[in-house]
């Protein structure tokens, strides 16, 4: 048996309490937001692995996980566009949000109206590569081996410059000769 009084007692009950809220509001703020997924229209394609989709009324830049196309200027670059565009622009899709990358853009997976996941498209198509080194989505790996096989889209080039290496060559590092 305890000597504190009633008061000492409802006090720690408070503080315990308090500590509890305190501490689910914190856990709540902290989950990740990348949970949430949402449904809107396309409204723009910035290039073959960006897209614009409406979100609570506003763009939200998406970039497309697991995948890289083609830059702006490169080869394929202007066909990659053109097939995000023809696959996704002014559908209402929904978007699988996994976090955000460096740049701030959502990054996820975007699920077209009928089922298919434009990420995979792209790269069964062969407009984009499958970005290795920050996936580990197999089914990317898969298809990209079969639009290679196959010879289909960037793969009809004899020797395709992946993005990154070709975004390295346009901006090499300072300082190096």
């Amino acid at each position: 048996m305890t000597n504190l009084s009633p008061a000492v007692l409802t006090a720690g009950r408070l503080a315990l309490l308090e500590c509890v809220i305190i501490t689910s509001a914190l856990l709540w703020m902290a989950a990740p937001c990348w949970a949430i997924d949402f449904a809107g229209k396309v409204v723009g394609v910035t290039d073959g692995d960006t897209l614009m989709v409406l979100h609570e009324g506003r763009p939200e830049r998406i970039r497309l996980a697991g995948i890289d196309a083609p830059e702006h200027g490169q080869p394929f670059g202007t066909r990659a566009k053109q097939a995000a565009s023809a696959l996704a622009f002014g559908q209402e899709v929904t978007v699988r949000t996994i976090g955000h990358d460096r740049y701030g853009r959502t990054l996820g997976e975007v699920v077209l109206p009928d089922g298919r996941l434009l990420n995979h498209e792209l790269v069964r198509q062969g407009f984009a590569w499958w970005y290795r080194h920050y996936s580990s989505d197999q089914r990317l790996a898969t298809l990209e081996a079969e639009a290679r096989a196959a010879r289909r889209g960037l793969w009809a080039d004899p020797e395709p410059i992946p993005p990154w290496e070709w975004r390295r060559a346009q901006h090499p590092v300072r300082g190096s000769k």
